[in-house]
């Protein structure tokens, strides 16, 4: 993707899921005018070990994975003019319901889940450091080589002329050491053809991440109940800049006494185009401008 390299396709095109949240991308924009930021950048936090450079061009990214419905909005704009970025490439990849990414199955989840016993009651747990680079994490330690031909929870799409883009997945699951969260790109300058998405730079890397309601209420519900990693929480968790929407805190809704019927989440990117983020395995800074 950065430098040059190509996306191959499998299956680029279709129409973009009409997006509902269209008054979200205002809501927090503040008002300045002239040369000052409109709008707060979101923070730039690691790529983490398990990106796999999107080989699979599409917005449904469940395969036959079991969860809870997620269908996930994004609107990327410029920060600085709080204009959408249309035709950007975004990628997201997550884990499993049971903590596992695809590509990696090999490497399990870090210690819960796949087949240990269920916990017994509300998942919870303290961080002991950097999650351990034997398993799946979304801190340091660089890239890890796929060990497998799986490819679920993955996937890469492109903005419409208001700079939406939608997916559709399941809610994350959770490993010793992270809370739940989705890792997510985007790649602005290049240039949609037959083959997928060419050449230009990678203008964000940042995760997108859920409210412990969120993640409690699904923790109630199979297969999610089943995983008996040590679950850190949001405020635990080493990553997280801890700074709210601007930090990747995604807006949800859902019906909080079913959420097993699907949730939806969105989010604005507000991104700087011009420059180039393409990977960090240091810790990310909490600092993020604002107009």
């Amino acid at each position: 993707m950065t430098g040059g390299a190509a996306i191959a396709a499998v299956g680029v095109g279709g129409g973009l899921a009409v997006n509902a949240f269209a008054d979200e991308a205002t809501s927090d924009v503040s008002s300045s005018s002239g040369s000052e930021t409109c709008y707060t950048l979101t923070s730039e936090t690691t790529e983490g070990p398990y990106y796999i450079d999107a080989d699979k061009i599409r917005q449904d990214v469940t395969e036959d994975e079991e969860g809870i419905p997620l269908t996930l909005t994004l609107k990327v704009i410029d920060a600085d003019t709080c204009k959408p970025l249309r035709n950007a490439a975004v990628d997201i990849w997550h884990c499993s319901a049971l903590g596992v990414y695809s590509g990696y199955e090999s490497s399990g989840n870090g210690g819960g889940g796949g087949g240990n016993p269920p916990p017994t009651g509300a998942p919870t747990g303290t961080p002991t450091g950097e999650p351990p680079t034997g398993g799946p994490g979304g801190g340091g330690g660089g890239h890890a080589e796929p060990t497998d031909d799986e490819r679920y929870l993955r996937g890469t799409w492109k903005t419409d002329k208001h700079g939406y883009v939608t997916f559709r997945t399941v809610f994350p699951g959770w490993y010793q050491g992270r809370c739940v969260h989705i890792h997510v790109k985007v790649h602005v300058d290049g240039t949609w053809t037959d083959a997928g998405y060419e050449g230009g730079h990678t203008c964000h890397t940042g995760q997108l991440f859920f409210d412990e309601k969120s993640v409690l209420a699904s923790a109630e519900v199979a297969p999610y109940s089943t995983n008996a990693a040590t679950r850190t929480t949001l405020d635990e968790d080493t990553i997280y800049p801890d700074n709210g929407h601007a930090g990747g805190l995604l807006y949800l809704k859902y019906n909080k006494r079913h959420i097993a019927k699907g949730v939806r989440a969105h989010l604005t990117l507000g991104v700087a185009p011009d420059e180039t983020h393409d990977s960090t395995d240091t810790p990310p800074s909490a600092s993020a401008s604002a107009g």
